[in-house]
């Protein structure tokens, strides 16, 4: 998928991981929890699993990789519930420190939704501070929207129901979002299975920053294209700070503007060639 059909799903994605944890969270009750606070953080840890999980498998149906799906799910569910542990019980402290305004809430989601880009970050070819950003901007939103669907419904539940929809929305929108807006270099797959489909490289663009490997393994490479022809690890992109290199390692060959190449670098609008699948390379400087 693309980048604006990632924002689709991420915010389609988020919703549907609200109304799980909503669920879900309804199914367990906390009857055996005394403390308020204890009962919130295991309340915001599971929200938090089922929001950051859901958003997390997005990325497996941009890859359209099942194994790099629940690998980014599990990244970024585990961060989201470490978030929804921290940011749930530190809503509700601030909303009873600070005179019971319901938008004081919106503060731990905030923290809550920065935990789930933070895991997004890892899985994905963003720089971290990118999804953070979105994250934390998508939970202060949703959390006030949250809130505001509680006020409005007369059934406490619907409204909980409703409103955690709207915060795993909001969550995975401006995280998408975000990263959209900044993204400074990406791969676009045009022809091939994966037509369409958008890899973003800003965390590899810096030359003291990762490398990624370009490859047909979900477990070898960080993009992850699904050609026969494709080895499992065949080409590797390297930033530079200024451009960034691509570096055959493969029998097959890696073609840049239909020459064969062993080490070059990329300038925007460059066709790249690996298998049976050609990307363009863009960069916005």
């Amino acid at each position: 998928m693309n980048r604006y059909t990632r924002l689709y799903y991420y915010s389609l994605l988020g919703a549907i991981g609200g109304l799980i944890g909503w669920q879900a969270s309804n199914l367990l009750g906390l009857s055996f929890v005394q403390n308020l606070y204890l009962s919130e953080v295991i309340v915001g840890a599971l929200i938090g699993l089922c929001i950051g999980a859901l958003i997390g498998l997005s990325e497996g149906l941009a890859a359209r990789s099942p194994l790099y799906g629940l690998r980014a799910g599990l990244i970024s569910g585990l961060l989201g519930a470490l978030g929804g542990a921290v940011g749930l019980p530190l809503a509700e402290y601030a909303f009873q420190s600070l005179g019971g305004e319901a938008w004081t809430r919106a503060l731990g989601w905030a923290i809550f939704g920065a935990f789930i880009g933070a895991g997004l970050g890892f899985s994905s070819g963003s720089q971290l501070w990118k999804p953070v950003l979105g994250g934390l901007l998508g939970g202060a939103v949703g959390g006030f929207l949250l809130e505001f669907a509680r006020q409005r419904f007369a059934d406490p539940l619907m409204g909980k129901a409703a409103g955690l929809g709207l915060l795993g929305a909001a969550v995975g929108a401006f995280i998408a979002l975000i990263v959209l807006l900044l993204s400074k270099a990406w791969l676009e797959v045009v022809t091939g299975k994966m037509k369409g489909t958008e890899f973003v490289l800003d965390k590899f663009i810096h030359a003291n920053g990762p490398s990624a490997y370009i490859g047909s393994d979900a477990l070898k490479a960080d993009i992850v294209l699904p050609d026969p022809d494709i080895a499992p690890q065949h080409a590797l992109l390297k930033g530079a700070d200024t451009h960034m290199t691509l570096k055959d390692m493969s029998s097959q060959g890696t073609f840049i503007n239909n020459r064969r190449i062993e080490v070059a670098n990329l300038k925007d609008e460059q066709a790249i060639r690996i298998g049976n699948t050609q990307m363009v390379y863009h960069e916005k400087r």
